[in-house]
């Protein structure tokens, strides 16, 4: 029977209280994330979902503006695509523009130029100042937007007139055509404007809030009303959401790299992560001072290095180097002795005769001992050791 041996615990292996103590931290921070994530994810799972989608019945979904149209005999088709909402177009189609600001500049400078020139109706939900001043050159968002979300039509259009109050309210527009109708004023400012195309036939209608085509808010107010004359104008409703990976039109202009995308609160942030880290770092640096004397976890007798170094020596059959090392520190050791510094030691000019002066002896069997060959053998090791030792307690003996 066979046993294996195991091996002790030295005093310097942490123990799981210290492994737990040192990483608890990191490991409260962990769970600390995920749980946030989770929380996050779980919060925004259903939050506007399938916003202004005709297809989606969720309450801010638009599904049941479409089937009231589809009743009217107006079609409605959905597109994702810039392709697709140029080519749609036409004097006899209405396209509603779902989220203008995901468009870049240069994609809406393109849509612009073929709505312009298609003779019908284009309605912007919600376009902020990045692009309205494109998709509708000479009106511009106002920075603040309305305090109310009821509003009164308050203007000529006969849709507004018709429709009577409706929750319009969110951003205001001003504009510098004459001949536009602004609508459901908040502070003298317009949260809808119609303006009529130059060459005749076409409009483009800015809508300040999306609420009126939610499926939550369509019987509330008049905006039932509102939404079925805006979109119901024209037998073809094309309704585009544009989204952020449409490759379909992609030109230089639209390209941009990883940091221009990323918004600038972010590069904020890391930097001052950054600062932050820096000065962790040198808070919790070492000073500089002089050296502080540690405990040291295990003491070591020197006859455990001696022996240590000999096996090592042994294994690797280097009898040349254990004679070396034997001869200079006896040399060491002797030179004071005999009167001769540490730092002449290992000449044999220096040290070999006063050696010789103070034991009378022979300088030649001296320098045979002190600086001789090493032994070929490890009998000659163990003889050249014990001869050492009894040549310095000689020189040692009053």
């Amino acid at each position: 029977m066979t046993t294996e041996a195991t091996l002790p615990t030295t005093s310097v292996s942490p123990t799981a209280r210290q492994v737990w103590t040192r990483t608890r931290g990191i490991a409260l921070a962990l769970v600390v994330l995920l749980a946030a994530g989770v929380a996050i994810a779980l919060i925004r799972s259903d939050v506007r979902h399938g916003n202004l989608d005709p297809r989606s019945p969720d309450p801010q979904g638009s599904r049941a503006v479409a089937e009231l149209l589809a009743d009217r005999g107006v079609s409605t088709r959905v597109v994702t695509t810039l392709d697709e909402a140029r080519a749609a177009a036409a004097p006899d189609t209405t396209l509603l523009v779902a989220v203008p600001d995901l468009l870049t500049p240069g994609r809406q400078d393109r849509l612009h130029s073929a709505i312009a020139a298609s003779g019908g109706r284009t309605v912007l939900v919600a376009a902020g100042s990045a692009s309205v001043e494109r998709l509708a050159p000479g009106v511009t968002a106002d920075p603040a937007t309305s305090s109310e979300s009821t509003l009164s039509p308050g203007c000529d259009l006969p849709a507004a007139r018709r429709a009577g109050k409706a929750d319009t309210g969110g951003i205001r527009y001003t504009t510098t055509h004459l001949r536009a109708d602004q609508c459901y004023r908040s502070e003298r400012l317009a949260t809808l404007i119609r303006v009529p195309h130059p060459s005749g036939g076409g409009d483009t209608v800015v809508l300040g809030a999306p609420d009126i085509l939610h499926n939550e808010h369509l019987d509330e107010q008049g905006n039932a009303s509102l939404a079925l004359q805006l979109l119901g104008s024209r037998p073809h409703l094309v309704w585009y959401l544009p989204s952020p990976s449409d490759t379909s039109a992609a030109q230089p202009d639209d390209e941009k790299t990883l940091l221009e995308l990323l918004p600038s609160g972010w590069l904020w942030g890391t930097l001052q992560l950054f600062i932050a880290a820096a000065l962790a770092a040198l808070w919790r640096a070492r000073r500089l001072g002089p050296l502080v004397p540690e405990k040291i976890p295990v003491a070591i007798r020197a006859s455990e290095t001696v022996e240590g170094r000999a096996r090592l020596y042994r294994k690797a059959n280097a009898r040349d180097r254990a004679a070396a090392a034997l001869r200079s520190t006896t040399r060491t050791r002797l030179a004071p002795l005999v009167g001769i510094p540490a730092a002449r030691a290992h000449t044999p000019e220096a040290l070999l005769p006063a050696l010789s002066a103070h034991l009378h002896g022979d300088g030649q069997a001296l320098h045979s001992l002190l600086f001789g060959p090493p032994p070929s053998d490890d009998t000659g090791l163990i003889a050249l050791a014990d001869q050492l030792d009894a040549l310095e307690r000689e020189v040692r003996r009053p």
